[in-house]
């Protein structure tokens, strides 16, 4: 089943935090072309306006530019709201390392306003972001569900603590919080440019003006990468789930894992380029591997990931290209 599929009140209305951002555009755009109603909320402090600009003449969307690290701006948001998808937060597991007391306030005081504004409003669903950083050093392969290791990283962290106070508004407010735990995605419109930048659009974005690439590691670690349209069928899917099953946290993937070197490989076949990467020492912070087990989602979310690995990067590939 596709998000297209899904079926919502006609007069649904959708809060999409960090709205503006690659994960929040697409949710916009999918919503927006369901026919309902999209409240988009970014402080545009790492979302960017022309993600959303297209939106701006259908009479569905509205565009709050707020922070939510102010308490009363998620009120007036969250106003009316029948589902919040809550992606707004600072990523990059290094800048959390330079900046441990932003994140916490950010990451973790912005999503506890936005939990408590939706409270108030009487929101029925609150999707948030989790993360698959929340594994750390975990010894169970592939990463399961209620088997997470010791945080690695402030990043981590932040997303640790986001899944526990979901946790306590599912137990004693009965908000209806699912946390989604995201396993490295990509696609169109994700920022090449960031210092932080992900791995897929960087390489996409260096090999077409043919610089090389630098790959931190030996290329052999893995990772479970996952295109941008399995997480919005995820989050709709998490819209119309049960009751039940408030509370609970998702690892959203392919459940597949992928090398770095066969990443950069593919890539440059597509574009056809033969340019050599450059080897530097891993960042710190980072695992080694990751891959998803997505028993758990596909169980009490119907979560069926309709693109592979193949079919993802081939569109992201076209997208940059004519982008």
């Amino acid at each position: 089943m596709k998000e297209k599929d899904l079926k919502f009140s006609k007069d649904s209305l959708f809060l999409v935090t960090g709205g503006a951002g690659f994960i929040g555009s697409n949710l916009c755009e999918a919503i927006l072309d369901m026919g309902y109603k999209v409240r988009c909320l970014d402080d545009l402090s790492t979302g960017k306006q022309e993600n959303v600009d297209m939106f701006l003449s259908n009479p569905n969307y509205e565009f709050i530019k707020g922070d939510i690290k102010d308490y009363e701006t998620c009120l007036k948001a969250c106003e009316s709201v029948d589902y919040v998808l809550h992606q707004a937060a600072w990523g990059s597991v290094p800048r959390s390392l330079e900046m441990p007391q932003f994140y916490c306030e950010n990451n973790i005081g912005g999503t506890v306003n936005m939990l408590e504004a939706a409270r108030h409003c009487h929101v029925k669903k609150f999707v948030y972001a989790s993360s698959s950083s929340v594994y750390g050093d975990s010894k169970v392969f592939p990463q399961k569900e209620g088997y997470e290791g010791e945080a690695l990283s402030i990043y981590a962290v932040t997303k640790k603590n986001n899944e526990q106070w979901a946790k306590q508004y599912a137990m004693h407010y009965g908000l209806d919080t699912y946390g989604l735990r995201y396993f490295n995605v990509f696609g169109k419109r994700q920022d090449p440019d960031s210092t932080y930048a992900a791995v897929i659009p960087k390489f996409i974005k260096q090999l077409i003006n043919n610089e090389r690439p630098t790959i931190n590691g030996d290329g052999t670690q893995s990772r479970d990468f996952t295109y941008v349209q399995n997480v919005v069928e995820a989050n709709l899917k998490a819209c119309l789930a049960s009751h039940e099953i408030a509370g609970n946290v998702f690892n959203i993937a392919l459940g597949d894992e992928t090398q770095l070197i066969d990443i950069y490989n593919s890539i440059s076949k597509y574009l056809n380029k033969n340019i050599e990467p450059i080897f530097a020492s891993p960042r710190r912070g980072d695992i080694k591997c990751s891959k998803a087990d997505i028993t758990k989602a596909r169980k009490y979310l119907n979560y069926n990931p309709q693109y592979n690995f193949a079919k993802g990067l081939e569109e992201t590939l076209k997208w940059y290209k004519n982008n």
